[in-house]
């Protein structure tokens, strides 16, 4: 039996999040680092649930997802 591997680069398009790019409490400017869940919303979106540690505070964020074909 013949096995076929396939070496993904491990070149990132974009750099690694850092603290920057984390949400911040709008109530108060706590920075996150989890999130609490997450969902698709549909084929091309992904819901986040953020809760503040610090106050408790709750909201959500959308972001829009790419997909990969794989040939």
């Amino acid at each position: 039996m013949t096995a076929i591997a396939e070496i993904l680069s491990t070149a990132m398009p974009r750099s690694a999040p850092r603290g920057s790019d984390l949400p911040t409490c709008p109530v108060c400017a706590d920075t996150m680092v989890a999130a609490e869940a997450s969902a698709y919303l549909s084929n091309s979106v992904v819901s986040y649930l953020w809760t503040c540690d610090t106050c408790g505070y709750g909201f959500v964020t959308k972001h829009p997802v790419q997909q990969i074909m794989c040939s």
